[in-house]
């Protein structure tokens, strides 16, 4: 027997929200079928729904107007704990997204997503897990990067290789080019563009920069 689940879809775009009420409407996952209970289209929106009832599901895009951001999350989950939150969204910032899992979130997808992935998160909260997108993240939850050592939060927060956090670490020692590249049995042409990329993903221009992270995320 199928289970019904409730659901609740804000965002910012009509178009967009009443795509995605179109699509679950009549699709199915697994045990579940989902009814699109409300869309809403800002916070106050999103409030005067909750103030009658709680979703089973609640699909949020969280740059809603009136909507303070992220703090809808907490308070859908105060309003409702047993509500799931799943975050659509077109950023794969991560930091945006530990932030959303940090206010509460149970799941986070790309906009850009499929059909065929949206049912899969759906049905993943529905059933209780949680839910982080293709192309995102490999960590879900803060409560997961707890239990990893610095380095290799380090490394799945910036999608730093294992080549790259052995080359930083080898910066973060003030080694040149060619040192490192005698240390790890590379070209200097090798090491010169692994430093590129490290540089690219980290977002500075200096190996002053460089060396200053390291030791600020503990890898020397």
């Amino acid at each position: 027997m199928l289970r019904h689940l409730d659901i609740l879809v804000a965002d910012h775009h009509p178009i967009f929200a009443e795509g995605i009420r179109s699509l679950l409407s009549n699709s199915k996952e697994g045990e579940f079928s989902f009814h699109i209970k409300g869309v809403a289209v800002n916070g106050s929106q999103v409030e005067e729904y909750l103030d009658n009832s709680q979703p089973d599901l609640f699909l949020l895009d969280p740059d809603l107007p009136d909507a303070e951001g992220l703090k809808i999350v907490a308070s859908v989950k105060q309003s409702g704990p047993k509500t799931r939150v799943l975050i659509l969204n077109g950023s794969v910032d991560p930091l945006q997204i530990q932030a959303a899992f940090r206010a509460g979130a149970d799941g986070y997808m790309l906009k850009s997503g499929t059909h065929e992935e949206l049912l899969k998160a759906v049905g993943e909260l529905a059933e209780g897990r949680t839910y982080v997108g293709r192309g995102l993240m490999p960590f879900a939850t803060q409560q997961e990067a707890d239990g990893l050592s610095p380095e290799i939060r380090f490394a799945r927060q910036y999608q730093l290789t294992k080549r790259e956090i052995e080359i930083l670490k080898l910066i973060g020692q003030a080694l040149t080019n060619k040192e490192i590249a005698e240390r790890i049995f590379i070209s200097d042409q090798t090491a010169s563009v692994h430093r590129k990329n490290i540089m690219r993903k980290l977002g500075v221009n200096s190996t002053g920069a460089l060396i200053k992270l390291a030791f600020e995320n503990h890898l020397v």
